[in-house]
């Protein structure tokens, strides 16, 4: 399989929430397959912007590989990444609107996955090819902070060290008088969520020629 770009992602382990979230989004990144979801009403429209990533948390954004740079030396140096990293823990998850779209987001402190993301940023940006100048304009998006501005020449993507907020997206954007609504279908629909939430591990994914993302490794955390 050919990749177009990569990423660092947290994806849930085997599991309810992993089941809910391959079901919700209707796409499995773990398996790299579609799948069925629940019956209701506008549920794809709402996901359709967020289904290609599948379920999970962004530690590393997507990027295109560096010249000279090839698959299995990223592979290698995530390897040898999470077997530097001590896991991340946090008191746990809630459903929160970010903007207008709505994601699991943590609750507690966040300085320990703070650490993991800043880690996964830095210590494999040599892997991440420059961005060009049409790639830079479309994310230098109104409204970003002079920071963040910064964060985005230095790293490709502004909301990264401390601007990095992790997050596991459910909707795409939707009318601010939907929010509430599909807030109350997604808590009748969750599973029960860890407490405490623990990442213990990353996730190498590929974005696939059809611009899908899928796993290609899991990497648990052992140092």
């Amino acid at each position: 399989m050919s990749y177009t770009r990569f990423a660092i992602y947290y994806l849930p382990p085997a599991g309810p929430l992993a089941d809910f979230g391959a079901a919700w989004l209707g796409w499995d990144v773990t398996r790299g397959c579609e799948m069925p979801g629940p019956d209701l009403p506008g549920l794809q429209d709402i996901t359709m912007t967020p289904r290609k990533y599948g379920f999970h948390g962004t530690l590393k954004p997507p990027f295109r590989l560096a010249d000279g740079c090839t698959l299995a030396d990223l592979k290698k140096a995530v390897s040898e990444l999470a077997s530097a990293l001590a896991p991340a823990q946090c008191d746990g998850l809630r459903v929160t609107p970010l903007g207008r779209f709505l994601a699991l987001t943590i609750r507690g402190d966040t300085e320990s996955l703070r650490r993991v993301a800043k880690a996964c940023v830095r210590d494999l940006d040599g892997f991440r090819a420059p961005m060009s100048e049409a790639e830079l304009a479309r994310r230098r998006k109104p409204g970003l902070s002079a920071r963040q501005t910064a964060l985005l020449a230095e790293w490709g993507y502004p909301y990264v060290m401390e601007e990095f907020r992790f997050h596991m997206t459910l909707t795409g954007r939707m009318p601010k008088s939907d929010i509430p609504v599909w807030m109350g279908i997604l808590q009748s629909q969750l599973p029960d969520l860890p407490e405490p939430f623990v990442v213990d591990q990353i996730a190498l994914c590929g974005e696939r020629e059809d611009r899908r993302f899928e796993l290609i490794h899991r990497h648990m955390l052992t140092g």
